[in-house]
């Protein structure tokens, strides 16, 4: 008797069962239609998003390549949000510039790491890459060794401290930086160097290879401020180093430019022709809206 009443329970719950497998199959269907239906939007959306690329025609025009189809970039990837090393793959908005740049110039790009002090100098001298694209900000002196392309941003200076930090703060940085015993961290070469020595001539500014090496050094203690650039700053703050805070902006209005030896002017004028295509698109604003908001 057990074994039957076991066996009846058993078949029960095998018809409940089933039933409601039959019963839930075509919600089941339901959900990966949904699924389905949302792929297809999310692939619309992209495809809405994706800027048509339009060719440039670089037919008689000697661009000098190093390597024949390919541009060989030129970057220090350590400045989100305009370049950044993410699961070894170059990303930030400098990169997908002059990456779309390349494909308008019917070529492959290549990157190479050089540290940012290091890259006015490769170029200029040749042999190492075809351009250089770093947050480079348009400048007289930089201009007497390479050309700037068309400028495709505009940037400020920033200064940014330790959220603990109370004896520089919001009211008193003007006056508290500029103090024998302070030092600032800022990227060896960049307009953030300059700009700390020339306003805060009595304080220490010191240079590092790279901007994660400044925020590192003045997390540590070894640098009372950072002086680096505005877009940095918050993207550095708001993402990577938390406990740190921008206490100054300073509006210095610097155009943010590619470099060309100056050996390559047919180079110099592609890179400029699609830089004004892209503008006229609207595409400067996508990628400020991608990257900077």
């Amino acid at each position: 008797m057990e074994s039957r009443r076991a066996f009846e329970i058993s078949r029960r719950e095998l018809v409940a069962g089933a039933a409601a497998l039959v019963v839930s199959l075509p919600f089941a269907g339901l959900a990966f239609a949904d699924q389905k239906e949302e792929k297809k939007d999310d692939a619309k959306k992209a495809e809405e998003e994706k800027t048509e690329i339009k060719k440039v025609d670089t037919k008689g025009l000697d661009l000098k390549l190093l390597k024949e189809g390919t541009l060989t970039v030129a970057t220090s990837p350590d400045y989100p949000p305009f370049e950044n090393l993410e699961d070894d793959k170059y990303v930030g908005l400098d990169m997908e510039l002059i990456s779309t740049v390349a494909e308008m110039l019917d070529l492959k790009v290549e990157f190479k790491t050089i540290q940012f002090d290091g890259i006015i100098p490769a170029i200029a001298a040749g042999g190492q890459a075809d351009v250089g694209i770093s947050a480079f900000s348009i400048d007289p002196e930089r201009a007497k060794e390479i050309n700037f392309t068309d400028p495709y941003y505009i940037d400020d200076i920033a200064i940014v401290t330790m959220k603990d930090n109370k004896n520089i703060t919001k009211d008193n940085v003007a006056k508290a930086l500029n103090d024998s015993k302070i030092i600032i961290a800022a990227q060896s070469g960049t307009t953030g160097e300059d700009f700390a020595r020339e306003t805060f001539p009595d304080a220490t500014t010191k240079g590092y290879g790279n901007a994660t090496d400044c925020f590192a050094a003045m997390q540590a203690g070894q640098a009372d401020a950072v002086c680096t650039n505005d877009a940095v700053a918050k993207k550095t703050v708001k993402d990577f180093y938390t406990d740190a805070q921008i206490v100054k902006e300073i509006a210095t209005g610097e155009e943010y430019a590619a470099i060309v030896s100056k050996d390559n002017e047919d180079l110099l004028k592609a890179i400029n022709e699609a830089l004004g295509i892209l503008k006229e698109d609207g595409y400067f604003e996508k990628l400020a809206n991608k990257y900077l908001s």
